[in-house]
């Protein structure tokens, strides 16, 4: 009665379904994992930035990676702006999604040291090449408060690191490439949360999202739902053929084969 499974379409289509079913239930666990990492990184996000904020240089030093594990936490740090060796990263979004530039401005600790102040985004001016205007950092001993970040690579942003930009203008911002006369320069960078700026430029940057969980779970479901109706699809197909054949055998057609005009 199914002897017609054993011939070379229907072998070949059975081998395409068991190769299909790991194949999904596959992407299926890689989805999931995708939400795992997406709900840890959320509750890592919400712990660090409520934490009580704490002396930059109590995490972080001059030469040191920035662990998963603090980013985005709150710090503090006290010191003067260095304007004279401030820098524009381009190619930065606001939070409307328009294209300009984040401001990176050293801080020179009391012991000499300098950590890296982002300052918020800034629009162009008419001319790309040239240092776009950029609102006076405050003058004196300040003390700021941010979400520190690790220093940012190619590979891990996405952003190609070009040659040849304009004078004080860089794409990443990474405090092994930043010399100041100053002195060392810490790992990582800071965030700017407070204080505000006067006339709300430049624009502080937003929160890193930690609410939506994104649709990996739900395509997750999805997959291991496709992997199901695999076999389902197959007895189906099985079934439906073999009754065409008996239809076939009853009213006297020879079994599986197809009109002269096909």
């Amino acid at each position: 009665m199914y002897r017609f499974v054993l011939t070379r379409q229907w072998v070949c289509l059975t081998l395409v379904a068991l190769a299909l079913i790991p194949a999904m239930i596959k992407l299926g666990f890689w989805q999931f994992h995708r939400h795992e990492h997406r709900v840890a990184q959320n509750r890592l996000i919400e712990t660090n930035l409520r934490a009580e904020p704490v002396p930059v240089t109590e995490i972080t030093s001059p030469g040191h990676r920035v662990p998963r594990a603090d980013f985005w936490r709150a710090v503090t740090a006290t010191g003067a702006y260095d304007t004279a060796h401030e820098v524009v990263v381009r190619m930065r979004t606001d939070n409307d999604d328009k294209v300009g530039y984040h401001v990176l401005t050293p801080l020179v600790l009391a012991d000499g040291r300098v950590a890296l102040v982002n300052r918020g985004w800034v629009p162009g001016g008419d001319d790309p090449r040239a240092y776009p205007p950029v609102p006076a950092a405050p003058a004196g001993e300040v003390t700021v408060t941010g979400r520190l970040k690790a220093d940012e690579t190619s590979g891990g942003s996405g952003i190609k690191d070009r040659k040849g930009l304009p004078d004080r203008q860089v794409m990443l911002i990474n405090s092994t490439r930043f010399a100041s006369p100053a002195g060392p320069v810490l790992g990582g960078y800071l965030e700017l949360t407070g204080p505000a700026p006067s006339g709300g430029s430049p624009q502080m940057i937003a929160e890193p999202d930690h609410d939506s969980i994104g649709p990996h779970m739900a395509y997750a479901v999805q997959w291991w739902l496709f992997a199901a109706a695999v076999p389902v699809g197959w007895v189906v197909l099985v079934r439906r053929e073999r009754r065409d054949r008996e239809e076939a055998r009853a009213d006297g057609e020879p079994a599986g084969r197809e009109p002269a005009a096909a």
